[in-house]
């Protein structure tokens, strides 16, 4: 449950600002006509990211045991990858993408309603699609799977809310910090897939140590046990973990955070 929270609330709140940084530009303008095309644009991205999701989930269902292995395995692995870049992509990006976002606003105003729409997509496409991506492969780490989508609606409200009320003016948010706790979250929940794709390429037989394990202790803490879920969806504990698996997570954790807190980020994405 925490981990999709924090993967609802991190997303969610990116792309509410990003909404809330276009709509204030638009009324700031004074150009309300042009609010249509650019929540066209923004539904139409939820949209394309909902069917991902039902995509991913639907492809899955339908596998044979192997190949369903081979996909999630698959899945995970570009999971990660985006979700690192994201976090590095934020970090060095944040504080000019109020000044991006208007820039792509003026020449969308200028070609017309349909660019200001594909505008408006493109601005949220990436984070929905990030984020559906990731979910699906977050679901597959973790038993229990309704208080994982407990904790995925909660984020989302969440975040929409802390967006809102920023787009106001009625809270004030460090977003700087924001974004710099939120992301080293989500490196953590990003080495639990990753241990997890390794989990399935080990199942193919793809990589090798499936049987040489650092821990078992799933006759002691199932998997699906109140604590192990909660270790599995956060830190991406497994009670049955290969030497490879925690080699990699180690070192995936290592490799990124070490970069990622060497120098403190700052965050302008304000809509204001």
């Amino acid at each position: 449950m925490l981990s999709t929270f924090i993967i609802a609330l991190r997303e969610g709140l990116e792309a509410s600002l990003i909404v809330g940084i276009l709509v204030a530009y638009i009324l700031k303008s004074d150009r309300k006509n042009l609010l249509l095309p650019l929540w066209s644009g923004v539904a139409a991205a939820i949209v394309a990211s909902l069917g991902l999701g039902f995509a991913l989930s639907q492809t899955s269902g339908g596998l044979s045991e192997r190949a369903n292995a081979l996909f999630a395995g698959t899945t995970s692995f570009v999971a990660v990858a985006l979700v690192t870049w994201m976090v590095f992509w934020m970090k060095r990006s944040a504080r000019y993408l109020k000044t991006d976002l208007h820039g792509k606003m003026d020449s969308a105003v200028r070609t017309g309603p349909l660019a200001l729409a594909g505008a408006a997509f493109f601005a949220v496409i990436r984070e929905g699609l990030e984020t559906a991506l990731f979910i699906y492969s977050n679901f597959k780490t973790v038993a229990d799977t309704r208080s994982s989508a407990l904790g995925l609606l909660l984020g989302f409200a969440v975040s929409i809310s802390l967006g809102y009320l920023i787009f106001k003016s009625s809270i004030k948010l460090n977003l700087s910090k924001f974004f710099r706790y939120t992301g080293i979250a989500l490196v953590v929940v990003a080495a639990g897939v990753l241990a997890y794709g390794v989990h399935e390429f080990q199942e193919l037989g793809w990589l090798s140590g499936a049987d040489s394990l650092a821990w078992d202790i799933s006759s002691r803490m199932p998997a699906d046990s109140i604590a192990g879920a909660a270790l599995g969806g956060t830190v991406g504990f497994d009670t049955s973990t290969s030497w490879m698996q925690l080699a990699i997570w180690a070192t995936y954790l290592t490799a990124v955070l070490v970069p990622y807190l060497s120098k403190p980020g700052a965050s302008q994405l304000t809509p204001a």
